[in-house]
C-alpha cells in the first residue's frame, strides 16, 4: 500500500483502523464477546463457551501473524508497543496483569468491553473510561511542569531492576532459535500453538453449536490480524524508494513539505494492532490538545471505531439503554476497578485484547505472563467476592483468598479455610 504523500498514507492508515474497529465494535456487541465474562462463566459456572471464543481469537491471531510475517507482510519486531523487546519486564507484566484482572472484575468488564458498553448507553463505562484515560496518560506523559510520570514516581525504581536482559528478542521463536532464525521458528511454534488451540476450542460440542461464540472469536482474531497487516504495509513513496510512516515521521524535516502536519510522536505510526488502555490516554491527550491533527493516532481511531460500531448495533437491535450506578458501592467498585485497570494496563503493556490477543500473537513471553496475570487476578477476585457473599462476616479477606487459591488448585486442599459451596 504505497502512497504519493504522507498525508494520504496517514489518512488511509487511520481510516482503515477505524473501519476494522467499527466492525469489531458491531460484532463484539452483537455476540457479547467478553473476556471478563469468559473468566466469570468458567469460574462461577464451569461454562467454557466464552473462554473458548477468546482462545479462538488468540488462535486466529497467532496463525495470521506468523504466516503473514513469514511472507514479509507483518513486521511485529518494530511494533508499538515493543512486545518483543529484548528486555523482559516480567514483574511489570505480572503485576500489571494481576491489577488489570482485579480491576476489570470490579468494573464489570475490560477496557474493550467498557467501550462497547458506552456505545450501548452505559454511562458507568464513561466514568471508567475517563479514569483509565487520566491514569494511562500520566503513566507515560510527565506531569505539567515536571519530568516525572506516575510510572517513574510509583514503580520504576523498584520494579524495573527486576527486568531480565535477554540476548535475543523475547518471542519464543527468537529465544529458541536465535534472532537470525526466529521467523522460521515462530512459524513452526505459531502453527503448533494455533492448531492446538483450535483443536481444543472446537472439541466442545456446545461451542461448535454456538454461532455467536464462534463469530465473536473469529471477528476479534481477524480484526487483530487485519490491523497488523495494514499498519505494517502503509508506506510513502520517496523518489524510487518507499518509507514506512514511522520512518518518514522520524526524518520529517528532510522529507515533508512545508504545509504538512507533523505527527506529535512517530511511535504510534509503527506496526501495531488493537489494545485499549494506552489509547485511552492518547485520546485524552488528543481531546486536551483541542483535537489537533498531530495528536490523532491509531489508538484514538480504534476507540472511536469500537464505540460507534457498538452504538450502531445497539440502535439496530434496539438494545440501547442508559445505565447509571445502582448505588454508592457500585460506583466505588467501578472507580477502584478503573484505577487498577489504568495502572495495570500500562504496566502489563496491554489489556485482555492488547496483551491477551495482540501481544500473544507475537509469541512474546511477556504477553503470556501478562495474560496469565489477568486471568488469575480476575478469577481470584471472583472467588473472594463469592465466598464473602456466601459466608459474610465469617469470610475474612485472607480466608476467602486462600480458599480461592485452593479452588484454583494453586494451594493444597489442606489449606482450605472455608467449605466449598
Amino acid at each position: 500500500m504505497l502512497f504519493e504523500s504522507f498525508a494520504k498514507a496517514q489518512s488511509f492508515f487511520l481510516w482503515a483502523t477505524f473501519a476494522v474497529a467499527f466492525v469489531m465494535g458491531v460484532l463484539v456487541n452483537k455476540t457479547n464477546f467478553c473476556t471478563m465474562g469468559a473468566v466469570s462463566d468458567w469460574v462461577n459456572m464451569g461454562d467454557t463457551g466464552r473462554m473458548r471464543a477468546w482462545l479462538f481469537a488468540i488462535a486466529i491471531a497467532v496463525l495470521g501473524v506468523v504466516v503473514l510475517e513469514s511472507a514479509g507482510l507483518v513486521n511485529a519486531n518494530a511494533a508499538f508497543p515493543p512486545y518483543r523487546a529484548s528486555q523482559l519486564v516480567w514483574a511489570e507484566n505480572l503485576l500489571g496483569g494481576l491489577m488489570f484482572g482485579v480491576g476489570m472484575t470490579l468494573a464489570s468488564g475490560c477496557a474493550n468491553k467498557a467501550l462497547v458498553r458506552i456505545g450501548g448507553g452505559n454511562i458507568k463505562s464513561i466514568v471508567v473510561l475517563l479514569v483509565i484515560a487520566v491514569i494511562a496518560y500520566f503513566m507515560v506523559n510527565p506531569f505539567p511542569g515536571s519530568d516525572k510520570t506516575l510510572f517513574t514516581v510509583l514503580f520504576y525504581d523498584w520494579i524495573r531492576p527486576l527486568a531480565i536482559q535477554l540476548k535475543t528478542n523475547q518471542d519464543l521463536g527468537a529465544v529458541i532459535a536465535g534472532n537470525a532464525k526466529a521467523v522460521s521458528a515462530r512459524l513452526v511454534i505459531g502453527i503448533i500453538l494455533g492448531v492446538g488451540l483450535l483443536a481444543f476450542v472446537f472439541k466442545s460440542r456446545d461451542f461448535r453449536g454456538n454461532f455467536d461464540n464462534i463469530l465473536g472469536g473469529l471477528v476479534v482474531g481477524l480484526a487483530v490480524v487485519a490491523a497488523w497487516y495494514v499498519s505494517s504495509n502503509v508506506a510513502v513513496k520517496v523518489d524510487s524508494d518507499h518509507l514506512t510512516l514511522a520512518s518518514y515521521a522520524q526524518q520529517w524535516d528532510f522529507y515533508a513539505p512545508d504545509n504538512a502536519v507533523k505527527p506529535a510522536d512517530s511511535r504510534p505510526l509503527s506496526p501495531q494492532s488493537f489494545t485499549f488502555v494506552n489509547p485511552m490516554g492518547q485520546t485524552l491527550g488528543y481531546v486536551a490538545s483541542g483535537l489537533k491533527v498531530s495528536m490523532l493516532t491509531f489508538g484514538v481511531m480504534a476507540l472511536a471505531g469500537v464505540i460507534l460500531g457498538s452504538f450502531l448495533w445497539s440502535l439496530v437491535s434496539r438494545s440501547f439503554r442508559i445505565e447509571w450506578f445502582a448505588s454508592g458501592k457500585d460506583f466505588l467498585n467501578h472507580l477502584i476497578g478503573a484505577i487498577l485497570m489504568g495502572f495495570g494496563g500500562v504496566l502489563a503493556m496491554g489489556c485482555t485484547i492488547g496483551q491477551g490477543v495482540t501481544g500473544v500473537s507475537t509469541l512474546a513471553i511477556g504477553s503470556f505472563i501478562a495474560l496469565g496475570g489477568i486471568v488469575l487476578g480476575s478469577a481470584l477476585t471472583m472467588k473472594v467476592q463469592y465466598y464473602k457473599m456466601v459466608y459474610e462476616d465469617e469470610a475474612t479477606f485472607s480466608k476467602a483468598l486462600i480458599t480461592g487459591l485452593v479452588d484454583l488448585k494453586l494451594l493444597p486442599a489442606s489449606m482450605r479455610k472455608l467449605e466449598a459451596v
